[in-house]
């Protein structure tokens, strides 16, 4: 007996739940990934084995998050909260955590994990002074713009994912190796093409990127943000402009998610191109993930250095 095309459309809307139920396994860890980076460097190790939910996308400050009752649901209902830590959700994480009520994923607790403490944290401040700008007590938490820092994240991740699901360790573990593998093919491709960039001088918008800097070589010679989170003055970037004069530089960058205005006033005065980095997971086209974040990171700032 043939079937109408509304009956076979019938059908397969029947099915589909069926299908989706076997792509992602019931047992599936529920995550809440605090930034594009995290939900996709779990996805790398945990497969369908993870329920990925990322509270935030790559156009947005991450500094800055409002704490919506779909934000509040997710962390109720995760198994684990994947976030950078270093006080970078400051201002948002605490109250989710505490409006969600779920215990399993409170500071402390094996549901709460936090990558910067897999990694040696930069520009750490030898005071902190509220008049001195968003600073953070633990260092700068931008860890994510060097990829030796997403590796040591893997490691840390693969094991508490392990740890929360010892049911499924042999496929963290394994995926871990796979990835560890891809990874280091990567990184060593991305550091030979980004070789030409060692000592180069750039501008930066927000100092957000001193992890960037260190693995590549790059020589930051000025900041368009005064201090840490405050948005540059005209004179600022008047007095930006004149100390270009003395100490000249190939660009300038910032991230997807920064207001381009006082980048653009300054390259177009001082001749610059302006990079704009994709900075995570979906800031560009083709950083669709963890690899084509860094291969447009590089692509972008060797097009630049020409």
């Amino acid at each position: 007996m043939q079937m109408s095309f509304s009956s076979w459309k019938q059908a397969g809307w029947a099915v589909l739940p069926a299908l989706l139920t076997l792509a992602t396994p019931a047992h599936a860890l529920k995550v809440f990934a605090c930034e594009p980076e995290w939900a996709a460097l779990t996805r790398e190790l945990a497969g369908s084995q993870a329920s990925v939910y990322t509270a935030t996308q790559a156009l947005q400050d991450p500094h800055l998050v409002q704490a919506k009752p779909s934000l509040i649901a997710a962390v109720r209902n995760a198994d684990l909260v994947v976030c950078t830590g270093a006080e970078l959700e400051v201002a948002w994480l605490p109250l989710l955590l505490r409006q969600a009520g779920n215990p399993k994923v409170q500071p402390g607790q094996p549901g709460h994990f936090e990558a910067a403490a897999s990694v040696r944290m930069l520009d750490v401040p030898a005071r902190l002074d509220r008049a001195d700008g968003d600073v953070h007590a633990e260092g700068n938490p931008h860890i994510q713009t060097d990829p030796r820092n997403i590796a040591l994240v893997a490691v840390s991740l693969a094991h508490r994912l392990s740890q929360i699901d010892p049911a499924q360790a042999r496929t963290y573990e394994a995926r871990l190796v796979d990835f560890n593998r891809r990874w280091g093919v990567a990184l060593q491709r991305w550091s030979q093409e980004a070789a030409p960039l060692r000592g180069t001088p750039i501008v930066v918008q927000h100092k957000g990127s001193p992890y960037l800097e260190n693995w590549l070589g790059l020589k930051q010679v000025a900041a368009l943000e005064p201090k840490p989170g405050i948005e540059p003055s005209s004179s600022h970037l008047s007095g930006v402009l004149k100390q270009l004069q003395q100490q000249p530089a190939k660009m300038v960058i910032r991230a997807a998610y920064n207001d381009g205005r006082g980048a653009q006033w300054l390259a177009e005065r001082a001749k610059l191109p302006v990079v704009v980095l994709p900075f995570t997971v979906g800031g560009s086209e083709r950083a669709k993930d963890l690899f084509g974040l860094f291969d447009d990171t590089v692509a972008r700032l060797l097009a630049a250095a020409k």
